[in-house]
């Protein structure tokens, strides 16, 4: 069984050279969410469609209507018995979250949604459509226990862990919006999935991957979603790093780096005080050199804290000292600044600087496609305006 980040035992923590690091729990007292289909593997829904004196087919008829029709209305669940139906919906497919608020920019096109969880704790998820896409933001905590001075969301602290079914739920509604034409442009597909809203997403492992295992099986085990195409974020737990690269799913990796250098990623990410810039960066590669798969480096461009022409360039080298075998692509972020905060976006000709110097080094780089900057579209804004 997973341990959660920071649970490391002793003889792990000497092998490491350091003390046993802080635990990063979230707090008591919440209780757990409701257990919903998205909890279990197929399966698992079908002991449980026993034990609730049901008959096991009830269960893959449940998931086909969750996963592969994305239904949700019980009267549209017709193959239900009439008399039984209320019932069992209710026991499998509890509702998880209620939308609060929903604010649309893009010309509709890009949808963010404040979720309210059943104890009252709020979740933010976005979904952006493009011409040739539709990908969607998502949760994986509520609040951040990272601390990133620059992050709305970390500003917050952690509220809790967000339960595998509640991350997947926020999928399931973006593919429904998807498929019945909600969002502009008509009726269409969800192919993207990034862990980038709230939270850090390997500090919630187990749930994390259970989410990413449901989102990937077949339908209707899962959404059947391409495993390339779902990217988890992470601000470098390293021993989380190493072991999502076991998992045997080639998730995207991205790596929330912000500084190529200890000393201002201490101040930036301080989980860089017990994972190092190089600790890091290596784990990262490891994880390019298991799946085959190239990792992101999310590099937030901070004016005149991070985006100096000689941090493009040592950048470059830090990342270049594993090979030139294209294992890695830089995604500057224009940062998305919080109401009040010294954090701001770098000016346009220091951003345009160091992707000609991370070019010139052979560095693939693109800058992120700023969307949502008039609803509050960074994450954790949105929630820290309703808290």
């Amino acid at each position: 069984m997973s341990r959660p980040i920071g649970e490391e035992t002793p003889d792990e923590a000497a092998a490491r050279g350091r003390a046993l690091p802080l635990v990063m729990s979230p707090p008591k007292g919440r209780g757990k969410p409701p257990r919903h289909l998205a909890d279990l593997t197929l399966a698992e829904r079908q002991e449980a469609a026993t034990e609730a004196g049901l008959q096991a087919f009830r269960a893959k008829q449940l998931s086909v209507h969750y996963f592969e029709r994305l239904v949700h209305d019980p009267a549209e669940m017709t193959d239900l018995p009439a008399a039984q139906r209320e019932s069992i919906v209710s026991t499998f497919l509890p509702d998880l979250m209620t939308p609060i608020r929903t604010l649309e920019a893009d010309r509709g096109t890009t949808v963010k949604t404040l979720w309210k969880l059943f104890d009252g704790a709020l979740v933010e998820s976005v979904l952006m459509r493009y011409t040739d896409r539709a990908t969607i933001c998502i949760s994986s905590q509520a609040g951040c226990g990272m601390a990133c001075p620059f992050c709305a969301t970390g500003q917050g602290g952690l509220q809790r862990n967000m339960s595998t079914a509640e991350i997947v739920h926020q999928v399931v509604v973006g593919a429904r919006a998807m498929a019945s034409g909600e969002v502009p442009g008509g009726p269409g597909r969800l192919s993207n999935v990034v862990f980038m809203g709230m939270g850090e997403p390997l500090a919630n492992y187990r749930a994390v991957i259970g989410a990413v295992r449901r989102l990937t099986d077949p339908a209707p085990e899962g959404l059947g979603l391409s495993a390339r195409h779902v990217t988890v974020s992470t601000v470098g737990l390293v021993p989380r790093i190493k072991q999502l690269a076991t998992e045997g799913v080639p998730v995207t990796l991205a790596l929330s780096l912000h500084a190529p250098d200890d000393e201002l990623r201490n101040e930036l990410v301080p989980i860089n005080t017990r994972f190092s810039v190089a600790e890091t960066v290596e784990a990262a590669w490891e994880y390019a050199r298991t799946t085959k798969r190239r990792v992101s480096i999310e590099y937030a461009m901070m004016r005149g804290i991070n985006d100096q022409g000689w941090r493009a360039d040592l950048l470059a080298d830090v990342l270049n000292s594993y090979g030139d075998w294209g294992w890695v692509h830089v995604n500057l972020i224009p940062l998305n600044p919080t109401p009040g905060s010294k954090w701001t976006a770098s000016d346009p000709a220091d951003e345009r600087e160091f992707v000609r110097r991370l070019e010139a080094k052979g560095i693939s780089t693109t800058v992120r496609d700023t969307r949502g900057r008039e609803i509050d579209g960074a994450c954790g804004q949105l929630a820290a305006v309703e808290a």
